[in-house]
């Protein structure tokens, strides 16, 4: 009897650790669910503003806001065409370090955004602009090799299957390869 109550509380305990441990699993997964959507959605806020201070704010501070808008565009593009090919490992880590610079040049132009001192944003914009275009430049450069080594692979795997369906395509009608019979001259 003590060894049957034993074990019903050995296995009262698995399932509550079991239970415990499925709990936390279950909130952390949550947790980072919400973290994940708060982020997308402060940075929708944020494109937006972005776009918006574009079109209504004149001057260094609209091209300001634009650097920041052409920077982000050719990164977030660059990753999604990177990330549809696993075998482009070198060129996603490369993309990550050229991504530290974006990062960093995107803080430096946000200071700069609300800077009222609209002559020293004057100064300061032609290296940042030149910083900017760099790195888009880069981004711009990975995304395109990405899309033409996509497209080549596309355009060879085309050319083989299309080899391979010439050779079916003309096994399945093997009797056309047999010389047509001549006709008589008396038919004709």
């Amino acid at each position: 009897m003590e060894i049957a109550g034993f074990v019903v509380l050995v296995l009262f305990l698995a399932f509550v650790t079991l239970g415990v441990v499925a709990t936390v699993k279950t909130v952390r997964a949550a947790r980072r669910g919400v973290a994940r959507a708060s982020a997308q959605a402060r940075r929708a806020i944020e494109d937006t503003q972005l776009k918006a201070r574009r079109y209504t704010t004149t001057g260094p501070a609209g091209q300001v806001a634009q650097l920041r808008l052409d920077l982000r565009t050719a990164i977030d593009s660059t990753f999604r065409a990177l990330e549809h090919d696993p075998s482009l490992t070198e060129a996603a880590g490369l993309m990550a370090r050229l991504n530290d610079h974006a990062r960093t040049l995107d803080r430096e132009l946000a200071l700069l955004e609300r800077e009222p001192d609209r002559a020293r944003l004057a100064a300061l914009l032609p290296d940042l602009s030149t910083r900017a275009h760099r790195i888009t430049h880069s981004a711009d450069s990975l995304r395109w090799a990405a899309q033409d080594r996509a497209h080549q692979f596309a355009s060879d795997d085309l050319t083989a299957l299309r080899h391979q369906i010439d050779i079916e395509s003309a096994a399945l009608r093997h009797w056309e390869s047999a010389a047509p019979p001549k006709l008589s001259p008396t038919a004709e």
